[in-house]
């Protein structure tokens, strides 16, 4: 049974969010609308990933500067950080295939504008600042929007696995996006590479208005009215199986997740290999992000010890990895910490969505969205401090360990709140890790 928006709540124990049976790994494509969905999002995120590769280089192009490029992410990140939790309010009030419809229409309206300017010879460097904040603003109501109503076209039962396929599709259109993206910039120029990102925005348009209304889950959208914000704050700070997940979210994103700072010094300060072993780096780590969003498909599950574990194991092959002696032991390492990345990240975003009370959804995913896509301005410099003074292997292996540090602390904070205690044990000769209700812990004790 949902509670209320503004109910009080008891601490809630940990949840399974969904069935704990596994179901097959592309069971959500079975939903028309989701399918309709998924095929537009294949074509968007690879001009998406395009778009981006062009942008950094014409602006390096036009001002021969890595602090202009900087500057550009920056912008783009921005509107997110300054003005998530309200794109999250108007979400939960409006249709959000409506949003959607809108927001993709003005991202790619942006494409073709800086198409447009390119071509013709007259683009400038504050072209692309105004383009770069502009996206982050369609962003600001696109990204929870686009969380939110995954579940209404899924319902609950197949939620995990289409944030999973999600995420795998994001990551495949990070192998393929770049790797055009480079073709078309060197043989015919970045202008054509904004412009088919722009045009890639009518595959999710088309999408959309196929999609029949009537198959949709419906979700009671908030009324207009004074303090919606705070009251997403409220119902957050007071279920501590939210707050905590993006807690462990913000602690990952912000301390381990600067893979530009520490793979571009490994590549070239550790290794001394140039551009092309960051290129591998980067690429073996899509790979194992790719396998991870896939198996977290497969699992039909997001329990809250898979988050944990995934944390605690991503943060100790960060340490690891910043022991490698060679540079193929570094690369083979990014595979794993790719996958158990994207393991907590599908996880945690699958926990936080199921957890929450359809009306507040969109509240609460722009609350998460924004921590976790506001680490990286943040971690970024103290990353790029730590290396600087005392080298890129330190950088790292303080990342994993405050990452993994933090997934411990968190892991014994829930199972507090839960009245839970972990157990660890071996089943089938294999280390085996749960938590399991403190009455039945001690019934076994006692029994032995």
């Amino acid at each position: 049974m949902s509670t209320g928006p503004g109910a009080p709540s008891a601490p809630a124990p940990i949840p399974s969010t969904s069935a704990s049976r596994k179901s097959s790994m592309f069971s959500s494509l079975r939903v028309r609308n989701y399918r309709l969905f998924f095929a537009g999002q294949v074509v968007s995120n690879i001009g998406t990933w395009m778009q981006r590769i062009a942008q950094d280089w014409l602006v390096l192009s036009l001002t021969g500067s890595a602090t202009a490029v900087g500057v550009t992410t920056a912008l783009q990140f921005l509107p997110m950080l300054l003005f998530g939790l309200y794109g999250g309010v108007l979400v939960d009030r409006l249709s959000k295939r409506r949003a959607l419809l809108f927001t993709q229409s003005a991202m790619g309206a942006t494409g073709i504008a800086l198409a447009v300017l390119t071509l013709s010879g007259h683009v400038q460097v504050w072209h692309v600042y105004l383009a770069a904040f502009a996206v982050g603003l369609a962003t600001v109501v696109d990204n929870p929007a686009r969380q939110s109503f995954v579940s209404e076209m899924v319902g609950p039962d197949q939620l995990q696995n289409a944030v999973s396929l999600n995420s795998a599709n994001f990551q495949s259109a990070r192998l393929i996006g770049p790797a055009v993206a480079g073709v078309m910039i060197t043989g015919v120029g970045t202008g054509w590479a904004f412009l088919a990102n722009g045009l890639s925005f009518v595959a999710p348009l088309v999408g959309l208005l196929m999609m029949r209304a009537r198959e949709l889950h419906v979700v009671e959208r908030a009324p207009r009215g004074k303090g919606q914000l705070r009251e997403g704050l409220q119902y957050v700070a007071g279920r501590p199986e939210l707050i905590w997940t993006i807690v462990l979210v913000g602690f990952v994103s912000t301390f381990g997740f600067n893979f530009p700072v520490y793979l571009s010094a490994f590549a070239d300060d550790v290794f001394h290999a140039g551009a092309g072993s960051y290129s591998l780096f980067n690429t073996v780590m899509a790979v194992g992000s790719l396998a991870g969003a896939l198996l977290a498909a497969r699992r039909g599950t997001a329990r809250m010890r898979v988050l944990v574990v995934g944390a605690v194991a991503f943060g100790t092959l960060e340490i690891v990895s910043a022991l490698a002696p060679s540079l193929w032991l570094f690369a083979l390492l990014m595979a794993p910490i790719g996958m158990f990345g994207m393991t907590v990240n599908v996880t945690a975003n699958t926990s936080v969505q199921m957890g929450t009370d359809p009306a507040m959804r969109g509240r609460v995913m722009a609350l998460y969205m924004m921590v976790f896509m506001g680490g990286s301005p943040i971690g970024a410099p103290i990353a790029g401090w730590i290396t600087d003074a005392y080298g890129v292997r330190a950088g790292l292996a303080v990342g994993g360990a405050i990452a993994a540090l933090a997934a411990v602390t968190i892991g014994l904070v829930l199972a507090r709140v839960g009245n839970l205690r972990l157990s660890v044990g071996w089943h089938r000769g294999h280390p085996h890790v749960r938590f399991v209700p403190r009455e039945a812990r001690e019934q076994l004790a006692a029994a032995a």
